[in-house]
C-alpha cells in the first residue's frame, strides 16, 4: 500500500470516533470518546504484534515494538482528544484537490474559507487536501499524528528488514485541557531515551520551545440589593470583575499579541447578581516573566479589595505546563536529529517559539526531552483546518527517518 493511502485510511477511521476532550471535569479523561479510541488504538496495536500494550485506569495506550538492532529506545506521543470549540463533534471530512482560490466547504449552509483571510492556502494549489464540511474542526491536532504513529508501526512490521531499536508509543487523553493526560503517564510503562510529540504545525516546523502556562480562577461575591434601595448597598460582582480586568494592559492580551509576547488572556466569566468567577490564562516563554505575570495578578487582586472592600474577592492560580525549553538544549541529540532528518529528506525547517503547549513540555519536566516537529495540518482549532497530503506523507518520512537514524 502506498505511503499516502495508507496515513489516509488511519486518519479517516480515527476521525470518525468523536474524541472532544471538555475542559472543568475532573475525571481523566474527560469524555467518553477518548475511551473509545483509547481501545481501538489498544486492539490496533495487539493486532500489529506489539509488545506490552496496554490501556490504563486514565485511558493512556502504552505500547512497544521491538527492535531487531541496537538503538536507543524512541517513544513517540500523540494526544487522543480533540478541541472543544462549540462545533459538533461529527467529523465530515472532504478530500479537495484544490486549484485556488476560495474553498466551499459547504454548500448548502455557505461555509466558505476565504483565501483573502488564509492566504495560506496558495501554498498548496495542485495538492489534494483533507479540509472539513464546516461545521467541526478537522481533528488533524491531533490525529494525523495518530495516523502518522500507525502507520510507521504498520510499515515496520510488515517489513522486518528495516533496522530499528526498541520503539515505545503513547496515546494519551486531555492535552487539550490542560496536558492532564502526559501529566499521569507511568513512566515504567514509557522508558525511552528521548520521545517526540508529532502535534499540529505546518511543513517544515520545529518546536522545542513552548509557553510557560498558568490558569488562574477568580471568585468575587458581591452585596446584593433589590435597585428600589440598591445605593451604597449594591455591590455588583460583574462590576467589580470589569474594574478588575481594567487593571491590565490591552495590548497584552492574545488579540494584540505576537511570536514571543507574553499574555493575560480571560477567557471565561460566570456570574449572577451575587457572585461572579473570572478564569484567566497566564503565558509567558520566559519564566520570570511569567512568575511576574502571576506576580501582578494577586497585586491587582489587592488593589480590587482596596476599591471593593465589601466583595469577598478570592484568587488562585495554578502552573498547567512548563516551557519545554525550560529543560531541553537545541544541541540534544533528539532535536539534532530532526534537523539532520529534515536535511535528508529535503525539508526546509522552520523553528519557532509554539504559542501554547505540547504533551512534550509535561514530558521534558519529568526529564525526557521531547520537542515537537509538524503534522502538516494548518489552522487547528478552527473550522478551517485543514491538511495538506503531501505535508502529511512528509511528516511520516520523517517519523521513519528518524528511527533510521537512531540506528546510525
Amino acid at each position: 500500500m502506498e505511503k499516502i493511502e495508507r496515513l489516509v485510511q488511519n486518519f479517516l477511521r480515527y476521525v470518525a470516533i468523536p474524541s472532544q476532550s471538555k475542559g472543568g471535569v475532573a475525571a481523566v479523561p474527560s469524555t467518553e470518546g477518548q475511551k473509545v479510541l483509547a481501545k481501538t488504538l489498544e486492539k490496533e496495536l495487539i493486532d500489529l504484534g506489539l509488545e506490552d500494550v496496554c490501556v490504563d485506569e486514565h485511558s493512556i495506550v502504552y505500547g512497544t515494538l521491538k527492535g531487531n538492532t541496537k538503538a536507543p529506545t524512541i517513544g513517540f506521543v500523540s494526544h487522543l482528544d480533540t478541541v472543544d470549540v462549540s462545533l459538533s463533534e461529527v467529523v465530515k471530512p472532504q478530500i479537495i484537490e484544490y486549484r485556488g482560490g476560495d474553498v466551499v466547504l459547504n454548500k448548502d449552509k455557505n461555509i466558505v474559507i476565504k483565501v483573502s483571510e488564509h492566504p495560506e492556502l496558495n501554498k498548496y494549489v495542485g495538492d489534494k487536501v483533507i479540509f472539513t464540511d464546516g461545521t467541526s474542526v478537522l481533528g488533524a491536532d491531533n490525529k494525523s499524528a495518530m495516523a502518522n504513529i500507525m502507520s510507521a508501526l504498520q510499515i515496520l512490521v510488515e517489513d522486518p528488514t528495516i533496522p530499528h531499536g526498541d520503539l515505545k508509543v503513547a496515546f494519551v487523553p486531555d492535552e487539550e485541557v490542560g496536558l492532564k493526560g502526559s501529566k499521569l503517564m507511568n513512566l515504567d510503562k514509557f522508558k525511552v531515551d528521548f520521545a517526540y510529540t508529532i502535534d499540529s504545525c505546518a511543513l517544515g516546523e520545529v518546536v522545542y520551545e513552548t509557553f510557560n502556562a498558568g490558569s488562574a480562577t477568580v471568585t468575587i461575591q458581591g452585596v446584593t440589593a433589590h435597585p428600589m434601595s440598591a445605593k451604597d448597598v449594591l455591590v455588583n460582582p460583574l462590576l467589580v470583575a470589569h474594574d478588575f480586568i481594567a487593571m491590565f494592559d490591552r495590548m497584552q492580551t492574545p488579540e494584540h499579541t505576537a511570536l514571543k509576547d507574553g499574555y493575560w488572556w480571560f477567557d471565561s466569566i460566570t456570574a449572577d447578581p451575587l457572585n461572579c468567577t473570572l478564569d484567566i490564562n497566564i503565558r509567558d516563554h520566559d519564566k520570570a516573566n511569567y512568575n511576574h505575570r502571576k506576580e501582578v495578578v494577586f497585586e491587582n487582586i489587592e488593589k480590587l479589595k482596596k476599591i471593593h472592600p465589601r466583595a469577598q474577592i478570592n484568587c488562585t492560580i495554578t502552573d498547567v505546563y512548563e516551557n519545554i525549553a525550560n529543560n531541553v538544549s537545541a544541541t540534544d541529540k533528539p532535536i539534532a536529529m530532526i534537523y539532520e532528518a529534515f536535511k535528508d529528506l529535503g525539508i526546509e525547517p522552520h523553528t519557532y517559539a509554539m504559542r501554547g503547549g505540547t504533551d512534550g513540555s509535561a514530558l521534558s519536566a519529568k526529564g525526557i526531552v521531547t520537542p515537537n516537529y509538524f503534522t502538516g495540518a494548518e489552522n487547528f482549532h478552527s473550522y478551517c483546518e485543514f491538511l495538506p497530503l503531501k505535508s502529511f506523507e512528509k511528516s511520516l518520512n520523517v517519523t521513519l527517518k528518524l528511527i533510521e537514524l537512531a540506528t546510525k
